[in-house]
C-alpha cells in the first residue's frame, strides 16, 4: 500500500470516529453589504446591509469541522442566558452526529464576533464577550458533563479562545482524567504561559504563539524545533505541532522525532479558521487510531483546503481524499461531490468569475441526445454542474425497472466527459433545492421544455441568471434504447 492509499484509508476510517471537544464557544456573524459614500458625520464608509449570516465560532467551529469529516463529535460548552447563546443551540442542532452538551451561565454575554464586509473586504470586527471566570457552578457542571464523556471518546480537544472556559484550574482536571482513562488530550493553547497545559499529549500553537510563548525566534526550521523543545521541556506535553502558514507545518516530539511537512494550500483565499481545522483533522485521525505524524499529514491537507476559501469554513472528507490524491491521479470520481461541498466549489467559481451553468437529469443509459444537451450546455458557461437524480429518485419517476446503471455509475460516466465539471447527486423528484442551493447564472434544459415549466426557472432569472433551451436530437431517449435491446 503506497502512504497516499494508507492516508486515504485513514481519512475514510475518521467517520464515526468519537471525539469530545471542550472550549469556548462563539457565535461568528457576517454582515454583507455595499459602500458608496463616506459618512458625513466622520471619515468613515457607510454600509448598505444587504444580508447577514451566522455560524459556529470558537470552539464550535472546531466542531464543524470533525462533522464535515464524518466524525461523531461531543461539545461541552458554556453561554448566556442570551439570544446569542440560544443561536449557538440552534446552530448545533442543524449538524447531525453532534452531541451537544451547553452549560448555560445567567449574566454571561455569549462571544458574539460580528464582521462588516463590502465587495469581500472586511471593514471591521465588532465583539461582545465575557471573558471573566466561570462560577463555581457553570465549572462543576462542565467537568460532570465532560467527565462521563471522556471515557466514550477516542480523544480530547480542548480548544482554548481565553474566554473564561478553560481555567488553569479546569484545564489541568480535564488532562488528569483523560490521562488516567488513557485517553490522548490535543490542545490549541492561548496566552503565553503553556504550563496549564502540562500532561497534554500535543500542543498547535501557530508560529507567531509559539515565539510568544517562548520568546524565542521561530524564524527557520531549526528555531522553531528550539522553540518547540523548550515548551515540551518546560511544559511538560508530549508533542508540538507547530503551524507555519505558507512553510506548512513542524511536529516535534519529546522522544526525538522531527518531520517538517511543507503547506498544502495551491490558492489562499482566506486563513481564519485555519487553525480549528487542524486540530479537528488531527484530534478526528488520533482517536481512529492514526500516529500523530500521520494525523498531521492529513491535517496539513485539510487546512490546504480551508485557505482557498472565504471566510470560517471546513474540510470536508471527501476533499481531503480528493487532494490527497491530487498528484497521484485527476480521476472522474473527484467531479462527484455532496451538495455542501458542491456550494463551496459552487462559489469559489463564481469568486473567479465564471459563469456558471447547470443541467440535470436520469442520465440513464448515456446517448448522443445526452452528449448534445451536455455540449450545448457547457457552450452557454464557463463551469458546467450536473445535477444527476438518485436512484431512488428514478425509480419514483421512470418506474419499478429503473435506473438500468446504478447512481454511482451513472455518475462516473458522467464525470468522465470533458463537458462536465461537476456532478451532484439528489434524491428529490425535481432539481429545485439543489438549484437554489447552488445559485447559477445559467440553467439549461431541453427545448421539450418553455421557460415556464422549467424547474427553478423564475429562481435563476430572479437572481439574474438566464435559462437555455438546447436543440433535441431526434429519436434518441433512454426509453427507446431499452425497448431495442428488449427487441
Amino acid at each position: 500500500m503506497t502512504e497516499i492509499s494508507a492516508l486515504v484509508e485513514r481519512v475514510d476510517g475518521l467517520k464515526g470516529t468519537a471525539v469530545l471537544c471542550i472550549g469556548d464557544a462563539m457565535l461568528d456573524r457576517f454582515v454583507y453589504g455595499a459602500v458608496d459614500r463616506i459618512s458625513p458625520e466622520a471619515p468613515i464608509p457607510v454600509l448598505c446591509i444587504e444580508r447577514e449570516t451566522a455560524m459556529l465560532g470558537g470552539a464550535g467551529n472546531v466542531v464543524r469541522n470533525l462533522v464535515a469529516l464524518g466524525a461523531a463529535p461531543a461539545f461541552v460548552a458554556v453561554v448566556g442566558d442570551d439570544d446569542a447563546g440560544r443561536e449557538v443551540g440552534r446552530l448545533l442542532g442543524e449538524h447531525d452526529g453532534i452531541d451537544p452538551c451547553l452549560v448555560i451561565e445567567n449574566g454571561r454575554q455569549t462571544t458574539i464576533k460580528t464582521r462588516f464586509f463590502a465587495s469581500s473586504q472586511q471593514l471591521l470586527r465588532a465583539d461582545c464577550e465575557t471573558r471573566s471566570a466561570l462560577s463555581q457552578l457553570s465549572r462543576d457542571q462542565v467537568l460532570a458533563r465532560a467527565g462521563k464523556l471522556i471515557t466514550q471518546s477516542g480523544a480530547v480537544v480542548l480548544s482554548d479562545y481565553g474566554k473564561g472556559v478553560l481555567s488553569d484550574v479546569m484545564t489541568g482536571e480535564l488532562i488528569a482524567r483523560a490521562t488516567a482513562a488513557g485517553k490522548p488530550v490535543i490542545v490549541d493553547p492561548k496566552g503565553t504561559d503553556y504550563r496549564k497545559y502540562r500532561g497534554a499529549t500535543l500542543l498547535t500553537p501557530n508560529r507567531k504563539e509559539l515565539h510568544e510563548a517562548t520568546g524565542l525566534p521561530t524564524d527557520s526550521d531549526e528555531a522553531v524545533v528550539t522553540a518547540a523543545r523548550v515548551l515540551i521541556d518546560t511544559c511538560g506535553v508530549h508533542a508540538v505541532l507547530v503551524t507555519r502558514s505558507q512553510d506548512g507545518m513542524s511536529l516535534i516530539t519529546a522522544s526525538g522525532q522531527i518531520d517538517h511537512l511543507p503547506a498544502e494550500a495551491r490558492e489562499v483565499f482566506d486563513v481564519s479558521g485555519a487553525g480549528d481545522t487542524v486540530i479537528a483533522t488531527l484530534a478526528a485521525a488520533v482517536a481512529s487510531g492514526a500516529s500523530l505524524l500521520d494525523g498531521a499529514r492529513i491535517a496539513n491537507v485539510a487546512a490546504g483546503i480551508v485557505v482557498g476559501k472565504v471566510g470560517t469554513a471546513v474540510a470536508y472528507a471527501a476533499e481531503v481524499v480528493t487532494a490527497l490524491h491530487h498528484d497521484e491521479i485527476q480521476s472522474a470520481e473527484t467531479k462527484v461531490l455532496g451538495t455542501e461541498a458542491a456550494m463551496e466549489l459552487v462559489a469559489r467559481w463564481h469568486r473567479k468569475g465564471h459563469k456558471v451553468g447547470f443541467t440535470n437529469g436520469c442520465f440513464d443509459l448515456l446517448h448522443p441526445g445526452h452528449v448534445s444537451l451536455l455540449g450545448q450546455s457547457k457552450a452557454a458557461c464557463d463551469r458546467l454542474v450536473v445535477g444527476l437524480n438518485s436512484d431512488a429518485s428514478v425509480g419514483r419517476l421512470k418506474g419499478p425497472t429503473r435506473p438500468v446503471q446504478s447512481e454511482a455509475a451513472r455518475a462516473t460516466v458522467l464525470a468522465s466527459l470533458a463537458s462536465v465539471d461537476l456532478v451532484v447527486i439528489f434524491g428529490e423528484d425535481t432539481p429545485l433545492e439543489l438549484i437554489r442551493s447552488l445559485k447559477p447564472d445559467v440553467l439549461v434544459k431541453g427545448a421539450d421544455y418553455t421557460v415556464e415549466t422549467v424547474v427553478g426557472a423564475s429562481d435563476v432569472m430572479e437572481w439574474g441568471g438566464k435559462v437555455v433551451l438546447a436543440n433535441l436530437v431526434q429519436g434518441q431517449s433512454t426509453t427507446n434504447t431499452i425497448k431495442k435491446m428488449a427487441t
